[in-house]
């Protein structure tokens, strides 16, 4: 099965863009792809517990219900700096979730049959 790699910089600034990056990736993980989120810029805050719940979306799955589908099969992963930046660390974060940098994204979207999203 092919690798989806999604990365999104929105959060709560932007619903529906946020809302769209997890859907696709929610239904990639139920479509038996290997799915990595990467939440980087203001989607790092919704790492933190909680924070997706703040999401409402008219006609959208729940946020912290995308969450747990990508992490049954997935990984999320919030970007070391924008971590940094907003004081989030691996304590902070939901189980599961991971803090990696560039090195690794680079990884994973170079690894053939990789695909990349970006919202």
């Amino acid at each position: 099965m092919r690798q989806l790699v999604i990365k999104t910089t929105s959060g709560l600034d932007r619903p529906e863009a946020t809302n769209q990056a997890f859907t696709v990736a929610a239904a990639a993980v139920a479509s038996g792809a290997e799915v990595s989120l990467w939440l980087t810029g203001e989607s790092a805050w919704l790492a933190l517990p909680g924070r997706a719940a703040e999401l409402e979306l008219e006609h959208a799955t729940p946020l912290p219900d995308l969450i747990e589908v990508i992490l049954s099969a997935g990984t999320v992963t919030v970007c070391t700096q924008c971590a940094a930046r907003r004081g989030i660390t691996e304590a902070d974060v939901l189980p599961g979730v991971r803090i990696a940098g560039s090195a690794l994204f680079t990884e994973e979207i170079l690894r053939d049959g990789a695909q990349a999203l970006v919202y």
